[in-house]
C-alpha cells in the first residue's frame, strides 16, 4: 500500500503542505510548520491516533524527511 498522507519538503518558509488521498483524489489539509500541527490536520481528517502513525511509512511519506527547520516553527 503506497502511503495516504504526504508531507511536502519544507517550503521557504518553513512550512510543509499536508495532504491525503480520499477516494482516489488528494487533498489538502494544510501547511504544517511542526508534528503537532500534522497531527492536528490529521484528527481533523478524522484519522484517530494520528500521533501513532506519523513514523510509519505505510500511512505518511515525508518528501525530504521527517525535518523542521527550528529557526521557521511558530507557536
Amino acid at each position: 500500500m503506497a502511503a495516504l498522507i504526504m508531507v511536502d519538503e519544507p517550503s521557504e518558509t518553513g512550512g510543509r503542505r499536508v495532504s491525503v488521498m480520499r477516494q482516489g483524489r488528494e487533498e489538502c489539509l494544510g501547511t504544517a510548520f511542526s508534528d503537532h500541527d500534522v497531527i492536528v490536520f490529521l484528527q481533523a481528517a478524522g484519522l484517530s491516533d494520528p500521533d501513532e502513525i506519523l513514523d510509519d511509512p505505510r500511512w505518511v511519506q515525508w518528501l525530504g524527511g521527517r525535518v523542521w527547520n527550528p529557526s521557521h516553527r511558530r507557536g
